[in-house]
């Protein structure tokens, strides 16, 4: 979609929701009046239907083929954000009597854990709040007798990233919501991957989650229907009505992927927009980067002024230059650009480009 004359290109760094493709949003826009030659909108059609169907079943398979795995796997997409599946994961696949192992490195991981708590006894095994998670815990242990190991991939808060996952001998989860898609991984290691869709795959309303079906029913706990990822595979993810819109757009997303070259195409891209504005935070003598440089995110690029008194100054240059969503989250404070799949490196630069003209002036 293009801009007209009287709209002006905006930098938008949200944390999330975070940017969308334009030609994904024009679709999306369509379909809102007329969705699949229908002269119906996408909106007001049964999710029974046969044009709706397919939407979900396009939807299902594209991340199966992007993850590259089989049929040993069932996607789905719930409601609840991911903030739901802090619950449905240890609910499906804790046993009753057994246990969890976790890795604590921030907000979401440390919200996962509470809810964990709940269902049967979780084990935090490693954990970096020690330097308010600054880093990624490495060489740790992972219990051979828990029932699975929960971690998370990205920390969007405090800007760190896992480069690697843990070998585990047990079933791993992982809470994908502010990566996934951004970079290869073997999605094989994984028994169960879940991502809210309104960072990389679609806008807020929906949650994926891909599970290994010979994880499920193991718990020995007679279970909630809507709590129970098996009720919801039966159901091919419409057991009750599914956040339509939402998994509609994250079809266009997904589609927009594959089309431009898929995960592998977006990884080099991911990777030069975080080197560009890297390279800038560790170069430039006003600010600095928060977190150890070993583990930083490439989604959630975080940093601060080595002289606060001058954030109104920075506020101002970076404003108006159109950029947009870059204050920090409240618990770290500073700056936090957020370059998730749809954001343009010429967005990335503009950034810089401020950021050399913010020492110009007052270095």
């Amino acid at each position: 979609m293009s801009l007209t004359a009287t709209q002006t290109k905006v930098h938008n760094f949200s944390a999330g929701p975070g940017i969308l493709p334009q030609e994904v949003l024009k679709q999306a826009a369509e379909a809102c009046i007329n969705f699949d030659n229908m002269n119906l909108s996408l909106l007001e059609i049964s999710h029974r239907s046969k044009n709706y169907e397919k939407v979900m079943e396009e939807a299902r398979a594209l991340i199966k083929e992007l993850f590259e795995v089989g049929d040993e796997y069932e996607v789905l997409y719930l409601g609840g954000g991911a903030s739901l599946q802090f619950a449905m994961v240890p609910y499906n696949l804790m046993r009753e009597g057994g246990s969890a192992a976790y890795v604590s490195t921030g907000v979401w991981a440390s919200k996962a854990i509470k809810e964990a708590k709940i269902i049967g006894t979780t084990n935090v095994i490693a954990s970096s709040e020690d330097k308010k998670f600054t880093y990624i815990p490495k060489g740790y242990q992972i219990p051979t007798d828990a029932d699975y190991l929960h971690i998370t991939s990205n920390n969007t808060i405090y800007g760190t990233q896992m480069k690697s996952f843990p070998k585990s001998p047990i079933p791993m989860v992982c809470d994908m919501s502010s990566d996934i898609f951004s970079r290869k991984v073997n999605a094989k290691d994984f028994a169960l991957i879940y991502a809210g869709a309104q960072k990389n795959m679609g806008p807020a309303g929906s949650t994926m989650v891909m599970v290994r079906k010979d994880v499920l029913g193991k718990t020995g706990r007679k279970m909630l229907s809507m709590m129970d990822y098996q009720v919801h595979i039966k159901g091919g993810s419409m057991y009750n009505t599914p956040p339509v819109f939402p998994i509609y757009v994250t079809l266009l997303t997904l589609q927009w992927l594959k089309k431009n070259g898929g995960i592998s195409w977006i990884e080099k891209v991911n990777q030069e927009k975080a080197d560009c504005l890297y390279n800038e935070i560790d170069r430039n003598k006003l600010f600095f980067g928060t977190v150890a440089k070993e583990d930083r995110s490439n989604m959630n690029i975080c940093f601060l002024l080595h002289d606060v008194k001058l954030e109104p100054e920075f506020d101002k240059l970076w404003k108006e230059a159109n950029i947009s969503g870059i204050r920090g989250h409240r618990d770290v404070g500073g700056y936090r650009a957020s370059t998730y799949n749809a954001l343009p490196l010429e967005s990335v630069k503009a950034l810089v480009e401020v950021m050399q003209e913010f020492e110009k002036r007052f270095s």
